[in-house]
């Protein structure tokens, strides 16, 4: 899969996911939001509406698969129930293990490191982190918790919660587009 995508279910965190795309976008990242659902329209876990760039149908007709590169991002905020309902759409979940098969990057944050991508499989070893609580699922699938705010290890980035978004979005610039742009988006904020 080419590109950089968040993918949006019903319940989402809404600071998770458009602090993200807005770390994204400041940076010079051409990030979509996509809608698992036939509709853009998805509703955050506080009932905040938002609108996503195109429908997973949209994504599927637009959106350019096979091999990838490690700049090729999808991304997973999490929220309750958000992360289970991105979990348990599994023409999404055979995207993203292909994806990580060819190389290309996933990234998520609070419950979904733990929901989402331990639908993988196997995380032997891999450093992650996640939502307080949420700890358990990763050591069963063999990753390593890691209690900080933004983990990265290879092409898997995780965020702890709603708090370190702006964090696990400039973690996710850096990775794309280098240590400096993500500094330059950082100073621009003054964090």
């Amino acid at each position: 899969m080419k590109g950089v995508y968040v993918f949006l279910a019903d319940g989402f965190e809404v600071s998770e996911a458009l602090t993200t795309v807005n770390m994204l976008r400041r940076g010079g990242v051409n990030v979509k939001t996509v809608s698992i659902y036939d509709d853009r329209i998805v509703t955050s876990s506080n009932r905040i509406p938002v609108v996503a760039d195109m429908s997973f149908g949209e994504f599927r007709a637009s959106t350019s698969f096979g091999p990838c590169l490690p700049s090729d991002v999808m991304i997973f905020p999490g929220g309750m129930p958000g992360s289970s309902n991105l979990a348990a759409f599994g023409k999404l979940m055979d995207i993203m293990r292909q994806h990580h098969t060819e190389g290309g990057t996933l990234a998520a944050i609070c419950a979904a490191p733990s929901v989402v991508l331990c639908e993988l499989g196997e995380l032997k070893g891999i450093k992650m982190t996640c939502y307080d609580g949420f700890e358990q699922a990763l050591a069963e699938k063999g990753a390593e918790y890691v209690k900080e705010g933004v983990v990265k290890d290879g092409n898997i980035i995780t965020g702890r919660g709603p708090g370190w978004a702006q964090e696990f979005g400039l973690a996710i610039l850096a990775h794309i587009k280098g240590q400096e742009t993500a500094d330059k988006v950082k100073a621009g904020l003054m964090l």
